[in-house]
């Protein structure tokens, strides 16, 4: 092996070792920037749709929670990017052949692409219900035909828990509309059928009265926000008069609440001899006779 002399060794760093050496500090610096950057683009989005969209609910801690998720995401698949193509450099300069590398990478690529578009489709949709706040853990939703409780989520799939207690499993590329049923307020939305022959005016005065109590009870006064009361004459049909009934509660509240009224609304229209179709009222006590008493 011949000597090198002090000039050769000083060209081949020259050539060879500083190249090199540029490429990586240009790597470290350009992951570094590509983190900052990121970081800045989460933070702006979030810091908007937390002051001006949905997000406006969310604690310090989720915030901080999702930032950290999405920029974690994105900053490590560009850096994966920065690392491959410096990598593919370094090894250009040490002389070595990269057309079959990246002849290679670019099939593996095709070939991933195709089989992990859905996987991509699911990150993808899962940073975007991130950032819109669509739902969280422990919002009622109705995602892909499954409604239930989120038990959990990430960037690719959300755990949903239904009525029966069954865990569904739903990817976020398939999630198309997403129905949060838990969001600030929700409506307590009943219909009530009257009998021909009743006095409407009397009836809407006794299902108005219904909400007035219910919101003045000290139980339901939180969760109620506008008592329920006779929106409209909805329909007349050969069952009889439909009055409308609307009121607005807590979202979360929703199902105890719209419970709660109904049963009080029975109880109200039974009082008030209010009849509704198909309604069969018990007989009448027979009038007692003077005299036929034992």
């Amino acid at each position: 092996m011949p000597d090198l002399t002090s000039a050769e060794v000083a060209a081949s760093l020259r050539d060879t070792l500083l190249p090199i050496l540029l490429i990586a500090v240009f790597a470290v610096l350009a992951m570094r920037l590509a983190t900052l950057f990121v970081h800045g683009i989460v933070k702006t989005l979030l810091d908007r749709e937390a002051t001006e969209g949905t997000a406006q609910e969310l604690s310090a801690v989720e915030l901080k929670k999702r930032m950290d998720t999405l920029d974690g995401f994105a900053a490590r698949t560009i850096q994966f990017v920065i690392v491959t193509i410096a990598g593919l450099m370094i090894l250009a300069k040490l002389g070595l052949d990269i057309g079959p590398a990246v002849a290679g990478l670019g099939i593996v690529g095709i070939a991933v692409g195709f089989g992990a578009q859905t996987l991509v489709r699911d990150y993808l949709t899962g940073s975007l219900i991130l950032v819109e706040n669509q739902f969280s853990v422990g919002d009622v939703v109705r995602l892909a035909g499954v409604e239930g409780t989120v038990e959990d989520f990430n960037l690719r799939r959300t755990t949903v828990r239904d009525i029966d207690g069954v865990v569904h499993s739903i990817p976020n590329g398939v999630i198309t509309v997403a129905s949060n049923l838990t969001r600030v307020w929700s409506r307590i939305n009943q219909d009530v059928t009257l009998a021909y022959g009743t006095d409407v005016d009397r009836a809407i005065q006794v299902v108005d009265e219904v909400g007035q109590a219910m919101k003045a009870d000290p139980a339901w006064r939180k969760a109620i926000l506008e008592p329920p009361r006779v929106d409209r004459v909805e329909a007349i049909s050969d069952q009889g008069v439909t009055l409308k009934i609307l009121g607005s509660v807590r979202a979360p509240e929703q199902w105890a609440a719209a419970g709660e009224y109904r049963k009080r609304l029975i109880a109200a229209l039974d009082a008030n001899g209010i009849d509704t179709p198909g309604r069969v009222r018990p007989p009448a006590a027979p009038p007692s006779v003077p005299g036929t008493a034992r």
